[in-house]
């Protein structure tokens, strides 16, 4: 599990309610997910430049409470499933000022591929990032 540091909701994010615009979470579980790969010594730069990619397949956000202009939130990331093909990433919105209530959840399901986006097995082509990932997925379910 990672937790990101808190950042704020800035007046752009929201629409004309004061409300966050509901397309605006994606890019947050990105923060948690980016973060969350870096403290693992994992930076999609590397990744990339390894010849890995990690296109987005499939993702889902469960929206419970809105978050509003200046609300000041974190993203709690951690890895749901992992196959040699892909990995799914599962992520709660929280509002940090209120005792961390929980203002949105989803997941979003990677799969990993070549530069030419054709699938890898990822433990056959990065063994070191498989193996980091599969541990932390194990961390989090005991």
């Amino acid at each position: 599990m990672h937790i990101c540091k808190p950042f704020r909701v800035r007046y752009c994010e929201t629409d004309k309610m004061g409300i966050v615009y509901h397309g605006n979470y994606y890019p947050w579980f990105e923060i948690g997910r980016t973060e969350y790969l870096r403290d693992l010594g994992l930076t999609y730069k590397a990744m990339e430049e390894q010849g890995i990619l990690l296109p987005l397949i499939e993702n889902h956000c469960k929206y419970r409470i809105p978050a509003v202009y200046d609300d000041e939130i974190f993203v709690r990331t951690t890895v749901k499933e992992l196959t040699v093909a892909r990995v799914v990433f599962s992520y709660q919105l929280y509002k940090l000022e209120e005792d961390g209530v929980l203002l949105a959840e989803g997941e979003t399901a990677h799969a990993f591929t070549n530069t030419s986006n054709r699938p890898v097995n990822i433990r056959k082509l990065a063994p070191e990032l498989f193996d980091k990932l599969k541990s932390c997925m194990e961390k989090a379910e005991g």
